[in-house]
């Protein structure tokens, strides 16, 4: 078995076509690894590219984007301590120009450009035509090696050409496996389409089936001669999103601001927590022509210029270079911060001993819930609180109180992870001030006890300190040995103690109203956080329901009601009115009719807003368009209206649709516990009397929301599909006879069938690495076999 110690290049893949030829172009493949971190959920393929010994992981099937990538790294850095140089390898969508002839197979390197890293974040919505988007920065540059080993790869070149294609044929001709999918395309499948002419709606076939020969609908460029170079390289700018660039308009826009290169999924999440360099081969045209067929042969172009990079490296000069662990605190179980800019409170701490202490104190974190809020937010809203002198003055007064209550789905939550942003960019640079933020959420009350919101808060604050506070390692000491937690009083103490090494701390708690009152919860919680702030000077902002027992706690406080400003709403409906037929985005007079009626039926409710333009993305015509908006629902009782005409919707779909729906909606609401979309697709896919599940039962994630009427989300960074709102489950609560009369016995019915496929009857595992195996492959299997129980028994007491 290899040492890991051993191993000073990581090799990331996104997919196994990248993974596939990544192992195709090492020079001799080792063992697997003596031992990985017991948290590395990753796989590892080792082995030697010329004289460097390479590490290479691909992302979980099924998996994308940015946090996904963010993750399979942050397990790599934690098994592979001695990795000193990155590359993200694999492939693309070109942005071709009149500047860059960019064609399928070429290749596309991140490089800096203006003193800015190589790699651009943006983010935007369903990519569609007339879609709009968010810049969010440039990220870090890769490592100052490679950077300069890509100039000399570059000169040479540019002086002798290469041997990529050469290098690519020697490849399969001693794997003439790969060669059917791997080999280069007949050249006449490359085809570039005018930005305007889209794929056929709903035609998976290929562009060479369903698109049309005219040479009007193309783009000619003239061939390439034995001068030119075949793939081409190109070094620039590329662009990373969480979403596949699919949309030729918004390509050109992003190419015409921006010089963009290529586009991919997944750079972003690696840059700030694993510097590299990204090699892209290019598959398509980011637009709606997709081209799986050269999917191989970008893939192994890719790989290819990655060899001869490496090739050309000194061991010795990598052997100097920092390890990437000691550049970057890749050290917690979270979430990269970058899409939220709470990178900028990133972790301090690499101890191994430290992180398990501060896992010990609580093991939530709520950096997913922070980062699936700020990108729900339209650019540009919630400016008015930050602008507003309330908010200014709480800000320059110490032990000040910002107390926000407001109606339901007036878009506390999102304000608040605007002031959790603003906080940690104001603040980035003072290492003095310590900020700890806190979602509560109904669907985690038992997570969610005073002493488990103290107990986050005193862990937010410890790993923002260049080393773990002697208290926090105190309490933990204390406690270890007899496996005992501590006491609230201790926690408390604690908290004070740290809190106390800051300048300044300021604490941010969102929904109080969704902390749980039974056995004084919330109100313990609040004195303790009172008790803050009067020893330890402690600001507070905090967001609520007006419910009489809160406000009257904050009775002697700063407050401000939080309700959605029009200029907000109407923000919000421009950038999602690209989601209403065509006719409304050809038309400004009934857009501007739409935003007016809307604005005035929702009295404050932001959600309303947000459901009110759901239900009228089905609508065929203007007048019908009209007539929806005579009727909207308005008033206290407008939530309910809202919700029953969505689930009107839905029952007017097809049949098979309507079920599906009524079944996502019906395990959302009444499970346990918030579960992933992978955990959702399992038990849906379950069929009663069957023994195994048949994975082409799985229902797709796009299709499961998009058939729920605007009813369910998916947070990105956790991918836990939830209810969009705390109202939502009220009015599911409430008419869940009528909507769901056997739920507890139909999910009891598919647990236990699942629980009794031929996969478990093996019975228990024999180690940890086999059970962690079954959690993996079985995604249901977790919740099945801690919850059946539960359901069973609320089953037959009903």
């Amino acid at each position: 078995m290899a040492d890991p110690i051993d191993y000073t290049v990581g090799w990331i893949c996104a997919i196994s076509t990248e993974y596939v030829a990544a192992q195709a172009f090492l020079d001799e493949k080792h063992d697997g690894p003596e031992y990985v971190s017991p948290n590395d959920n990753n796989i590892y393929t080792l082995g030697r590219v010329g004289k460097q010994k390479v590490v290479i992981a691909v992302l979980p099937d099924g998996e994308y984007g940015i946090a996904a990538a963010a993750g399979v790294a942050r397990d790599m850095l934690h098994s592979f301590h001695n990795i000193r140089i990155g590359l993200m390898v694999g492939i693309g969508g070109g942005a071709p120009s009149r500047k860059h002839d960019i064609r399928l197979g070429d290749i596309v390197v991140s490089a800096p450009r203006d003193g800015k890293g190589g790699v651009f974040q943006y983010d935007f919505g369903k990519t569609i035509q007339d879609q709009s988007f968010r810049t969010t920065g440039f990220l870090n540059q890769p490592p100052k090696l490679l950077r300069a080993a890509v100039s000399d790869i570059k000169a040479e070149h540019e002086g002798e050409g290469h041997q990529l294609e050469d290098a690519i044929n020697s490849v399969l001709e001693r794997k003439p496996k790969l060669r059917k999918r791997y080999k280069r395309p007949d050249r006449s499948s490359d085809r570039l389409y005018q930005s305007g002419y889209i794929h056929p709606l709903d035609d998976e076939s290929g562009c060479l089936a369903a698109c049309s020969e005219d040479p009007s609908h193309q783009i000619l460029r003239a061939e390439r001669t034995d001068e030119d170079d075949n793939p081409a390289i190109h070094y620039g700018l590329i662009a990373s999103a969480n979403q596949l660039m699919k949309d030729a308009l918004i390509r050109d826009k992003l190419v015409a601001e921006k010089d963009v290169l290529c586009f991919e999924m997944e750079a972003a999440g690696l840059m700030n927590q694993f510097p590299c360099l990204v090699i892209r081969g290019i598959c398509d045209y980011s637009d709606s022509h997709k081209n799986k067929e050269w999917q191989g042969y970008a893939a192994m172009t890719a790989a290819a210029y990655a060899k001869d990079l490496l090739c050309r490296i000194p061991l010795n000069k990598v052997e100097a270079e920092k390890r990437i662990s000691d550049i970057v605190s890749v050290v917690l179980p979270t979430i990269s911060r970058i899409d939220t800019n709470v990178e900028m409170m990133r972790y301090k701490l690499d101890k191994e001993e430290d992180i398990k202490i501060l896992h010990w104190l609580t093991p939530i974190d709520y950096a997913a819930q922070q980062h699936d809020s700020i990108t729900r937010r339209q650019e540009g809203t919630g400016q008015w609180l930050l602008d507003c002198t309330d908010y200014q003055l709480w800000l320059g007064t110490d032990r000040q109180t910002l107390f926000c209550p407001g109606i339901p789905g007036a878009g506390k939550t999102i304000l608040t992870s605007i002031v959790v942003e603003n906080l940690t960019k104001r603040f980035f640079t003072d290492p003095t001030i310590g900020i700890a933020y806190l979602y509560c959420n109904f669907r985690q009350k038992d997570e969610q006890k005073a002493q488990d919101l103290l107990a986050n808060l005193l862990k937010q604050l410890s790993q923002q300190r260049s080393f773990l506070p002697d208290s926090v390692k105190l309490l933990y000491d204390k406690h270890k040995e007899k496996r005992t937690r501590p006491s609230l009083d201790e926690i408390s103490r604690t908290l004070q103690s740290v809190a106390s090494i800051f300048s300044r701390v300021v604490i941010i708690v969102d929904a109080l109203d969704e902390c749980q009152v039974s056995d004084g919860c919330r109100t313990t919680f609040l004195t303790e956080i009172f008790s803050l702030q009067t020893k330890a000077g402690a600001k507070l902002f905090t967001t609520s329901r007006s419910i009489p027992e809160i406000t009257e706690m904050f009775k002697r406080s700063m407050s401000l009601e939080i309700r959605a400003s029009e200029e907000d709403v109407r923000r919000y409906l421009e950038g999602y009115m690209f989601r209403l037929p065509r006719f409304v985005v050809r038309s400004l007079e009934l857009q501007e009719e739409i935003k007016t009626r809307i604005v005035k039926a929702i009295d404050g409710m932001f959600l309303l807003a947000q459901l009110h333009l759901e239900s009228l993305t089905g609508m065929r015509s203007p007048k019908a368009i009209r007539t929806a908006l005579t009727n909207l629902a308005t008033g206290s009782r407008a939530y309910d209206h809202a919700y029953a005409d969505a689930m009107e919707r839905i029952s007017g779909q097809v049949k098979d649709q309507e079920e599906l729906a009524k079944q996502v909606l019906l395990w959302i609401t009444c499970t346990k516990r918030p579960l992933t979309t992978l955990e959702l697709q399992h038990a849906l896919a379950v069929e009663l009397g069957e023994s195994q599940l048949d994975k082409e039962n799985l229902s797709e994630v796009e299709d499961i929301v998009s058939i729920c009427a605007g009813l369910v989300t998916i947070d990105k960074e956790s991918n836990i599909i939830r209810l969009v709102h705390y109202t939502t489950q009220e009015y599911f609560n409430r008419t869940r006879d009528t909507w769901f009369p056997n739920a507890e016995t139909n999910i009891t019915t598919i647990c236990v069938t699942y629980l009794l496929f031929n996969e478990f009857k093996s019975g228990s595992c024999q180690n940890d690495e086999e059970f962690k195996e079954r959690l993996q492959s079985n995604r249901l299997y977790n919740y099945a076999s801690h919850n059946w129980g539960h359901h069973a028994r609320e089953a037959s007491v009903l």
